[in-house]
C-alpha cells in the first residue's frame, strides 16, 4: 500500500478510516509489512516529516510509524522558534552572518558545552531550512528576525518566530507532504515496540504494534528514530539528568519509545550531565510533574523587581535585577529543589506595577482582585502571613532565616547599598501582611538523547555506528544540540534540518535491486 493516509493532523484517523474501514486496519498493516522500505521512520513530527518529504523526492519509498492519532508531534503546541545564520532574509535586511559565527554563540553561550559536530551541522544546514519555509509560505512575526526571546540572546538576530507558531511550520509540511503522498505511507496509532537486526548488529527493520495490539515486522535497509524526546516518562527523565520532572509535559507521547529502542540497539545516551532550568514559573501544585498555574515578570528591563527572591529555606541568592537571563537560570539551577519563593509585604502589593501573567494558552497580567483571589484560594504556591514569622513557618521555611534576610535588605534600601550588587531599591519590606508565591524551574525539553556520529548514525559506546539506523530531533538531546544552555531556536530548527539531512541522503549507497524480498512477497504487496 503506498499514498500518504489523511491529510490534516485531526482528520486524519476520519481519513483513514473512510478508505480502509475500521475492520481493514489490520490489512493494511500486512500490505505494508509485505513491502521493503527504503527508509522507515518512527514518528512523525518535526524531524520525521522533513525526512519523509525529502526522502520521497529523492524517489525514496517510505513508511512513517506514527504511535498517536496525528502527525506533527509537538509542533502543535512548540512557539516554533528557529534560529539560522546566513539566510536570505538576513542578507536582503544587511545581517551579515554565517553558521559559523552561530556556532560560536552558541559556544559563548553554553561556556562550549554544546556538542561541535551535532551543533555545527544542524546550523550549516539550518539557513537551507529556514529558507525552504519561508519560500514555501511561511510567515514571520514583525520584525523578526530578532536575537532572541526569553532567554540569553544571541549576539545577531537569527531567531525566527512564525507567525502561526509551530502548526504554521506544521501546514507547511503537511503541504509538502501532500506533494509526494505516491512515495509515502502513513500508519498511525502504531507504535515501533522493537527494532529487527541481523547478526552483524545491522537494523533491518522494525515491529510496529497497532492501538488495537496487533504486531508486524517492517522491512527497510534504513530506520531513523524521530520519536521526540523522553519529557512525559518521569522515571527515564530522572534517570538521564539526574533531576526530576517538575514540569508536566505537552505531549504525553514523548515516552522515549525512540530512545529506548536505540539503547537496545546497542547505542546509548548523552548530554543529560548539561541540564539546566529556566528561571521557574508558578506551578499549580506542589508534587512534580505539575502544570504551569501562572509566570511572574522576571525580565528587570520590563519590569524593575520590588520584590525579594529566596529559596526554600529563606536565604536571597542573587541580585533581583539581575540583566543576564543565564545567570539567573544557572543561580537557581545551584538552588534545593530549584525551587523559590517571591516575597512582599502589602505596600509593593498595593503599589508595585503588575507582577503576575496568566499562563498560555491564556494571556494577560492579573488586577488586584485576581492576586488576591489566589492568596484567599488556599492554593498551595501564594501563602500569605500576619508577621515574617508567620509567613516563614507557612512556606516551611526557618522564621530565623526569612526574619534576618528580610532585615538584611531592608538595611541595603536604606543604605542603597546591597551586598548581592542589587541596583533597584525602591522601598523596604515591613508593611504586614507579608506575601510569597512559589515559583519552580523546570525544563519542556529532553536534555539527554541517543549518541550520533555527524552522518547521524546511531552509535556505540566505541564509536561504530549500528548499521542501517539513523536519530534525529529532540531524540539526540538539548544537551547535544545546544549543551548547557537555552539557545533560541535550537531544538526546533536541527529537528526540521537534521531529519531533512536524513531524507535526502536516503538513498545514498543503497542497492535497490538487492531485494531480501520474495516474488511471492513483492506479489502480495500489489494485491
Amino acid at each position: 500500500m503506498t499514498g500518504c493516509i489523511g491529510t490534516r493532523g485531526i482528520t486524519r484517523r476520519e481519513a483513514l478510516v473512510g478508505a480502509l474501514g475500521v475492520a481493514s486496519l489490520p490489512g493494511s498493516l500486512a500490505r505494508a509489512a509485505a513491502l521493503e522500505w527504503d527508509l522507515i521512520i518512527v514518528g512523525g513530527g518535526t524531524a520525521g516529516l522533513p525526512a519523509a518529504i525529502f526522502a520521497a523526492q529523492q524517489g525514496a519509498r517510505v513508511l512513517v510509524l506514527e504511535k498517536s492519532g496525528r502527525l506533527g508531534g509537538t509542533l502543535w503546541f512548540s512557539g516554533g522558534q528557529m534560529s539560522a545564520a546566513g539566510t536570505r532574509l538576513q542578507r536582503s535586511l544587511g545581517i551579515e552572518d554565517s553558521p559559523e559565527a552561530h556556532l560560536a554563540d552558541i559556544q559563548r553561550l553554553s561556556r562550549g558545552t554544546a556538542d561541535p559536530d551535532i551543533a555545527g551541522l544542524a546550523v550549516i544546514h539550518a539557513a537551507a531550512t529556514v529558507d525552504w519555509l519561508l519560500a514555501r509560505g511561511l510567515s514571520l512575526m514583525d520584525g523578526h528576525p530578532v536575537t532572541g526571546t526569553g532567554h540569553e540572546p544571541y549576539l545577531l538576530p537569527r531567531v525566527y518566530g512564525p507567525t502561526g507558531r509551530g502548526p504554521g511550520i506544521l501546514a507547511v509540511l503537511d503541504a509538502e507532504l501532500a506533494r509526494v503522498s505516491g512515495q509515502v505511507t502513513v500508519l498511525e496509532y502504531t507504535a515501533a515496540v522493537e527494532l529487527v537486526q541481523g547478526r552483524d548488529g545491522t537494523v533491518r527493520g522494525v515491529i510496529g504494534e497497532s492501538s488495537g495490539g496487533g504486531r508486524q515486522q517492517f522491512d527497510a535497509r534504513r530506520v531513523l528514530l524521530a520519536s521526540g524526546g523522553h519529557m512525559a516518562d518521569p522515571g527515564l527523565f530522572e534517570a538521564l539528568t539526574g533531576v526530576p520532572l517538575y514540569r508536566a509535559p505537552w505531549v504525553k507521547e514523548n515516552t522515549g519509545g525512540g530512545l529506548q529502542l536505540g539503547l537496545a540497539a546497542g547505542g546509548f545516551a548523552r548530554g543529560g550531565e548539561h541540564f539546566l532550568c529556566d528561571f521557574g514559573s508558578i506551578p499549580a501544585h506542589l508534587d512534580w510533574p505539575a502544570n504551569e498555574f501562572a509566570r511572574s515578570v522576571h525580565h528587570p528591563q520590563r519590569r524593575p523587581p520590588w520584590e525579594i527572591i529566596v529559596n526554600i529555606k529563606g536565604q536571597r541568592f542573587l541580585r533581583e535585577d539581575e540583566p543576564s537571563v543565564d545567570a539567573r537560570e544557572r543561580a537557581l539551577l545551584a538552588q534545593p529543589l530549584q525551587r523559590y519563593w517571591l516575597v512582599f509585604d502589602e505596600n509593593v502589593r498595593r503599589n508595585a506595577p503588575t507582577l503576575i501573567h496568566s499562563a498560555p494558552p491564556a494571556s494577560g497580567a492579573w488586577d488586584a482582585q485576581q492576586l488576591a483571589r489566589a492568596f484567599d484560594s488556599g492554593h498551595p504556591s501564594f501563602r500569605t502571613g500576619a508577621t515574617v514569622s508567620d509567613l516563614a513557618s507557612n512556606c516551611g521555611m526557618e522564621p530565623g532565616v526569612l526574619a534576618a534576610t528580610i532585615a538584611d535588605y531592608n538595611t541595603a534600601v536604606r543604605q542603597g547599598d546591597d551586598r548581592l550588587g542589587r541596583n533597584f531599591l525602591p522601598v523596604p519590606l515591613a508593611d504586614p501582611p507579608f506575601y510569597a508565591v512559589l515559583h519552580q524551574g523546570s525544563s519542556l525539553i529532553s536534555f539527554a538523547g541517543l549518541a550520533v556520529n555527524s552522518k547521524l548514525q546511531v552509535v556505540r559506546q566505541s564509536g561504530e555506528p549500528i548499521g542501517g539506523l539513523y536519530a534525529a530531533g529532540e531524540l539526540l538531546g538539548k544537551g547535544v544540540l545546544s549543551g548547557q544552555c537555552f539557545a533560541g531556536g535550537m531544538m526546533v530548527t536541527p529537528a526540521l534540518s537534521l531529519g531533512r539531512l536524513v531524507g535526502e541522503r536516503a538513498l545514498q549507497g543503497l542497492n535497490r535491486g538487492n531485494s531480501r524480498f520474495s516474488a511471492q512477497r513483492q506479489q502480495m504487496a500489489s494485491k
